[in-house]
This record gives C-alpha cells, sequence and structure tokens, in this order.
C-alpha cells in the first residue's frame, strides 16, 4: 500500500455513515499501518556489500630483456612463511600507532585477492626474475637431482605487512620481511647470508586504497633491495 492511500484511508469517512467511534478507531487503524509501513522500509537490509579485492597491479607491462646468468647459482625461492597475525587471511590489516595500541585491526570492506604471503612472495619472484634463474622447490630439487648442480635457496619469513597510523590522517605501509640465504648441495646446505628488510611508504590517503598502493609500492622497494643483496652475498660459504 503507498504512502498516499495509507494517508487517504486514515482520513474521516463522514460520507457514508460512520459513527465517529468508528471513524477514529480506522483513523488509528491507518496511522499504525503508516508507522508500521514506514518502519518496515527503515530496516529492511540493502543487497550485501562485497568488500572490495585488491592486489598488487599487472606490475611490469614489458618484460626487460634479462641479464646474462653465466656462472650464476639458480635461485630457488621457498614457500613465503608469515608470523604473528599474517596467517591465511586475505583482510587488509593496519594499526593505530597513536593510542599505543599493538593491535592489528582488519579493515571490514577490503580483502586481498590472496593471503599477504603469497602475493608478497610472487612480486618477489616477478623481480628476481628479471636477472637471475628462479625456480620453484619442486623444480630445484629435480634439477639438482638429474645435474647435481648446486643451488641457492633463498627461504623468507614475512613479519609485518600492515598500514600504520601515526596519526587519523597520516600513515604508512610498513613491511618486515626476514630473508636466509643458503647454499644447497647434493650434502646439505649452508648459511650464506641472513637478513632483517623494513620498508615503510607513505600513504597518500588515510585508508584502505592508500594503504594498499603503500604495500604495494614498498613491497618493489623491498624486492629491489633483496635483489642487490643477494647479488652482493658470498657464492661460497
Amino acid at each position: 500500500m503507498s504512502l498516499f492511500s495509507l494517508l487517504s484511508w486514515s482520513q474521516p469517512a463522514r460520507a457514508v455513515g460512520v459513527s465517529p467511534a468508528l471513524s477514529r478507531a480506522g483513523r488509528l487503524v491507518g496511522l499504525t499501518a503508516l508507522v508500521l509501513g514506514l518502519g518496515a522500509c527503515s530496516v529492511m537490509p540493502d543487497h550485501p556489500v562485497r568488500p572490495t579485492q585488491y592486489d598488487f597491479g599487472p606490475g611490469a607491462m614489458t618484460a626487460p630483456a634479462p641479464r646474462p646468468a653465466l656462472g650464476q647459482a639458480v635461485l630457488v625461492i621457498a614457500d613465503l612463511e608469515p608470523s604473528g597475525g599474517l596467517d591465511s587471511s586475505s583482510m587488509v590489516l593496519y594499526r593505530l600507532a597513536y593510542t599505543g595500541d599493538q593491535q592489528l585491526r582488519p579493515y571490514a570492506q577490503a580483502r586481498w585477492t590472496l593471503p599477504p604471503a603469497q602475493l608478497v612472495r610472487l612480486r618477489l619472484r616477478d623481480h628476481l626474475s628479471l636477472q637471475r634463474a628462479v625456480m620453484s622447490p619442486t623444480e630445484g630439487a629435480a634439477l639438482q637431482r638429474s645435474q647435481g648442480q648446486s643451488l641457492r635457496v633463498l627461504r623468507l619469513e614475512l613479519e609485518e605487512f600492515s598500514q600504520v597510523f601515526d596519526q587519523p590522517q597520516q600513515s604508512s605501509a610498513l613491511v618486515r620481511l626476514r630473508a636466509t640465504l643458503l647454499d644447497s648441495r647434493p650434502a646439505g646446505e649452508t648459511l650464506l647470508a641472513q637478513r632483517v628488510f623494513v620498508t615503510r611508504q607513505a600513504a597518500l590517503s588515510p585508508d584502505a586504497p592508500g594503504g594498499v598502493i603503500a604495500l604495494t609500492q614498498a613491497t618493489d622497494q623491498l624486492a629491489q633491495d633483496l635483489a642487490q643483496w643477494i647479488d652482493a652475498a658470498p657464492s661460497k660459504p
């Protein structure tokens, strides 16, 4: 029933000979129906809002010519292990540092397309493979069995991946990664180098889209730092 019909129905019905008591009762019923109708409209749920999904973008649109890898050991990137609150969740996380709060908080309507550890590993692999041969652990093991050559194994642990608010309108992306580089031979593995990388990138806006862009840029910077570190690491234990 429309709002106009409800209002019309609540008017006095004197033309048809209805008594004043019944007329008042009719008006009361009409007004009650009107209130209930408007209330029902206000509490009717809207369509469910699906969280916006983000990734790191398409990456480089053109592939530069790879640097010659003569005499360069194949690099094997192990699965990236998340730590702390960075489990298998795909939530976009932030911290309110200005309150002294140590809690990781999720954005209600923002999600990564994959868990952050998987996204970071894929991004690092794309960057590192521009300068050297990069393989998965399965591919590296098969190569070592067939040819018996030494490999470089990169083990990674993602310790922090969040948007940190230093002030309500000021935030930055924080990425902290522990990297361990090993020399792998059929006889076993030997430690070559280990380092913790910390990268911060200012966010352009104090919200989820700003945090996602900043985290992408921080990851790309970390990939460059990681590549330089691997190049400078000793080739043999």
